[in-house]
């Protein structure tokens, strides 16, 4: 029964973690509940995530539940800590129990700071979707594993893992859906630069009885000169805002419309 409750809160975390295409996302806080749900899943001390880029972490979330104690340790791996290993091979980090890692002068920075906290166990999974690495999620427990025969420590690894997946397939997918957002963005401006320059050359062609081209040439060179967007430019005449007569005198004195 105890397996079959916590794969329902698995599941439930892993949907939670797949919805990253809203209003108002903050990676932050979207790494905060992934690390809140494994520390509920796993009954650890406290969970964080280290965002790593080019070997160097960049960004760092830890579960609300001891968070100082979570960003403490995470920010004490910057010599080395399970974190970095995860990242660097690409795979988990197994159960390691904090003294003997300490004893044998593994992670000094980390595993001091994890004894001064109470912390008898940590293990780490890699931030991964594919071939890319995006960091690593690290599980802090208050107890040595269980490895009697009634226990799994790869259960709890699977665990962290999955969820560890779910929060790379999020944050790739919410990537992916910010560079789509901009791109529309940018072609909806380009597009409305296009309509607000079409129409300030239809009415100047029409209000100096010149071809359109003309008038276009009269924009244009307005623009060059004064060093402004054509854009800008566009939007002084529909607006009213620009000054006509110069504008005018850009396509020339003898261009005066047909005969």
């Amino acid at each position: 029964m105890r397996y079959a409750t916590r794969e329902i809160r698995l599941a439930s975390a892993l949907v939670e973690a797949a919805d990253t295409l809203v209003e108002g996302f903050e990676a932050t806080r979207y790494l905060q509940r992934v690390s809140d749900h494994c520390v509920e899943l796993l009954d650890a001390r406290a969970a964080g995530v280290m965002l790593i880029d080019g070997g160097r972490s960049v960004s760092l979330a830890a579960s609300s539940r001891h968070e100082q104690v979570a960003l403490d340790l995470l920010e004490a791996q910057h010599g080395g800590g399970p974190c970095l290993d995860s990242y660097g091979s690409g795979q988990p980090v197994p159960p390691v129990s904090i003294r003997v890692a300490h004893a044998d002068a593994r992670w000094p920075d980390f595993t001091e700071r994890a004894l001064r906290h109470d912390i008898v166990t940590t293990f780490a999974v890699p931030l991964r979707r594919s071939e890319s690495l995006l960091g690593a999620l690290n599980v802090f427990a208050p107890t040595l594993p269980d490895t009697s025969p009634a226990g799994d420590v790869t259960s709890d690894l699977h665990v962290a893992q999955a969820l560890a997946d779910a929060a790379a397939l999020g944050l790739q997918n919410r990537h992916a859906y910010a560079r789509c957002r901009t791109l529309s963005d940018q072609l909806q401006e380009a597009l409305s630069s296009r309509v607000r320059i079409e129409q300030a050359k239809g009415m100047l062609a029409e209000r100096w009885s010149v071809p359109a081209d003309q008038a276009f040439m009269a924009l244009r060179q307005y623009a060059r000169r004064h060093r402004l967007p054509l854009d800008r430019v566009a939007s002084a005449v529909i607006e009213g805002a620009a000054d006509d007569a110069e504008l005018r005198r850009e396509i020339g004195p003898n261009s005066d419309g047909p005969a």
